[in-house]
C-alpha cells in the first residue's frame, strides 16, 4: 500500500473481531475453569453469558472506531480524523516526527495486525498519534514512508546493517535487574492481598505464625528473604525472556531500529540525527556480573516512561556484556567514545561520601533502637544491622568516589557517577547548550563543584559531580569555548570593583 498518497485510510476490518476476541477469550476460560471445578449450571451461563455481552460491546465499539476512524500520510503532514457526532481532527508536521513505534499483542498478532504510535517526543498528549490495529503490512510501509522516507531498508537484504541480536545467555544478566525483581514482588504482593480470604481458608497465615513461633523471627526473616530473593529472580528471567526475546538492532538508511518481544512484539525506530550521544548504564548486580545496559541520548525520546513494566524507550541494548555494550556503542557513534581515559577526582570527594555513610548508618542505628530496647528484636541482631549498615555504607561511598570521573576528547565529554547505579554518558561537544554549576555550602568549604551539562536531549543535564573548582570551570571552558567565559569575566570584574580595582587573592 502506497501511504502517501495524501487519501484518507480506515483501520483494518479484522480490528472488530480482535476487540472482541480480548474479552471473550478470558470469559470462556474462566467459564471452562468454573466447570471443571463444579460449578452450578446457572452460575457457568450468567458468567458466559455475561463475557459474551461484554465481547459484543468492545466489539461494537470498535466497529464505531472502524466506521468514523480515518487517517492519512501527506508529503508535509500526517492526519488523524475520528468521531462521529463529536469531530476530532489532528495533524503532525512530519519534519516533527522523531519516533515511530509498532506493537503487536497477542491478539493483533493472531489477525496479522499491528498498533502504531507516532510521536513527537513532547510530553503533549497532542504530540502523540495512534493507529490502534492496521494491518501489518500497513504498520511497516507507514513506519517505512514515515522514518525512512521510501528509501530502501534492511529488510533486502537481512544481515546488512544489523549492529547486535540477542544471545540466549544474556537473559542471565537480565535476571540479575532489580527493577523487574520488584515487579515479580509487586504481583506476589497483589496476588496474596487478592486472595486473602482463601489463603485463610487454606491456613496460610496460621503456618505462617507457626514458622515464626518454631524458627524465631531473625531466622524466620532470613528464610523469607532468601525465598523472595529466588522468586524475584526467577521472575525478573521470565520477564526478561517476554521482553527481549527475538531482540535485534539495525541500522537503517538514517535510522537506528529495536526490535524485541515474545508474546508482545515492539519496535522502536529513532533517526540518527537526533542522536546526542549514548549511555551506559551499571546497575550494582549486573556490574558485579560484568554486565551493562546501553541507552540512546537523543532529542524526540519521552522522558516520562509510560509502562513501568517495559523498557524505556531510549534503551538500544538489553543487559549483556559490558564488552558488548561497548561494542555496540561504538558501532551506533562510528567512534570509540569510551577508550579515553577518565580523569579521577579529588580525595575531598571521598571524605564527602564516607560522611554521608556515617549519617546513613546513624539514622540506622535510631531505627533499629526502636524495636531493640522493649526487647521486640534481640539486642544482638540490632547491632548486627547497625555494623552492617556501617560497613555497607563505607563500602558504597569508596565504590562511589572510584565511580567519579570525566573527560574531554575531541568530540565528547564524558562524565561517570554513582554506586548502586554507575552511568558513563558520552554527550557530544557541539550539543551543549548551557552550563548549570551549583556548589552547596559543604563542597564550597571543599573547593568543589558540580558541573552540569545542558542539552535539549536526554535527562537535560549531565552532571560531573565533586569536581575542583578551578578543574570544573576550566573543562566547561574547554568543552565549549567561549560559552562559560563571559560569565567568568564578569564575575572577574565585578570581584575588581568590590576590592577598589585590586584583584583578591586566589
Amino acid at each position: 500500500m502506497n501511504v502517501v498518497d495524501g487519501q484518507w485510510h480506515r483501520l483494518d476490518v479484522r480490528s472488530i473481531p480482535a476487540a472482541g476476541v480480548v474479552v471473550a477469550a478470558p470469559a470462556l476460560a474462566t467459564v471452562l475453569v468454573m466447570t471443571i471445578a463444579g460449578t452450578g449450571t446457572t452460575a457457568v451461563l450468567i458468567t458466559l453469558l455475561v463475557g459474551l455481552g461484554v465481547a459484543l460491546l468492545i466489539a461494537g465499539a470498535a466497529t464505531y472506531e472502524w466506521v468514523f476512524y480515518r487517517y492519512r500520510v501527506t508529503d508535509e503532514r500526517f492526519e488523524q480524523r475520528l468521531g462521529g457526532l463529536f469531530r476530532n481532527h489532528r495533524s503532525i508536521p512530519r519534519e516533527r516526527i522523531r519516533t515511530v513505534d509498532l506493537t503487536a499483542a497477542p491478539h493483533e498478532r493472531l489477525f496479522g495486525l499491528s498498533t502504531v504510535k507516532i510521536s513527537t517526543g513532547a510530553q503533549a498528549t497532542e504530540a502523540t498519534i495512534k493507529l490502534q490495529s492496521i494491518s501489518r503490512d500497513d504498520a511497516e510501509a507507514l513506519r517505512h514512508a514515515v522514518t525512512l522516507g521510501g528509501e530502501s531498508t534492511v529488510e533486502d537484504a537481512p544481515d546488512e546493517g544489523v549492529l547486535s541480536r540477542l544471545q540466549p545467555r544474556w537473559l542471565g544478566y537480565s535476571a540479575l535487574t532489580v527493577s523487574l525483581m520488584l515487579v515479580a514482588w509487586g504481583a506476589i504482593g497483589s496476588a496474596f492481598g487478592s486472595l486473602d480470604e482463601p489463603l485463610r481458608e487454606w491456613g496460610v497465615f496460621e503456618a505462617l505464625s507457626d514458622a515464626v513461633a518454631t524458627l524465631g523471627i531473625v531466622a524466620f526473616a532470613l528464610v523469607v528473604a532468601g525465598i523472595a530473593l529466588v522468586v524475584g529472580v526467577v521472575g525478573a528471567f521470565l520477564l526478561s525472556l517476554e521482553m527481549w526475546w527475538g531482540y535485534q538492532l539495525t541500522r537503517e538508511p538514517g535510522t537506528l531500529r529495536v526490535k524485541r518481544g515474545l508474546l508482545t512484539t515492539r519496535s522502536l525506530s529513532l533517526e540518527e540525527r537526533r542522536l546526542r550521544g549514548i549511555e551506559l548504564s551499571e546497575p550494582l548486580p549486573l556490574r558485579l556480573a560484568g554486565g551493562a545496559r546501553l541507552g540512546a541520548v537523543a532529542t524526540g525520546l519521552q522522558a516520562q516512561q509510560q509502562d513501568k513494566k517495559q523498557p524505556e524507550s531510549k534503551t538500544l541494548l538489553p543487559p549483556a556484556p559490558r564488552a558488548e555494550a561497548r561494542r555496540v556503542a561504538a558501532a551506533v557513534l562510528r567512534d570509540q567514545p569510551f577508550d579515553v581515559a577518565l580523569t579521577a577526582h579529588p580525595r575531598s570527594a571521598l571524605r564527602r561520601r564516607i560522611g554521608w555513610a556515617l549519617w546513613s548508618a546513624l539514622a540506622v542505628a535510631v531505627l533499629v533502637a526502636v524495636p531493640a530496647v522493649p526487647g521486640w528484636i534481640p539486642m544482638g541482631f540490632a547491632a548486627a544491622l547497625v555494623v552492617l549498615a556501617l560497613l555497607g555504607g563505607l563500602g558504597f561511598a569508596v565504590d562511589a568516589y572510584r565511580g567519579l570521573g570525566h573527560a574531554l576528547d575531541e568530540r565528547y565529554l564524558l562524565a561517570r557517577n554513582g554506586s548502586a547505579m554507575r552511568r558513563t554518558v558520552a554527550l557530544q561537544r557541539e550539543n551543549i547548550i548551557g552550563w548549570r554549576i551549583s556548589r552547596t555550602v559543604f563542597q564550597r568549604r571543599a573547593d568543589l563543584m558540580s558541573v552540569g551539562a545542558t542539552t535539549a536531549a536526554g535527562s537535560s543535564v549531565y552532571r560531573i559531580y565533586d569536581v575542583r573548582t578551578a578543574d570544573g570551570l576550566a573543562l566547561a571552558d574547554e568543552a565549549v569555548p567561549g560559552l562559560l567565559a563571559p560569565f567568568l569575566e564578569r564575575v572577574a570584574v565585578e570581584e575588581i570593583s568590590s576590592t577598589g580595582g585590586e584583584r583578591p587573592p586566589m
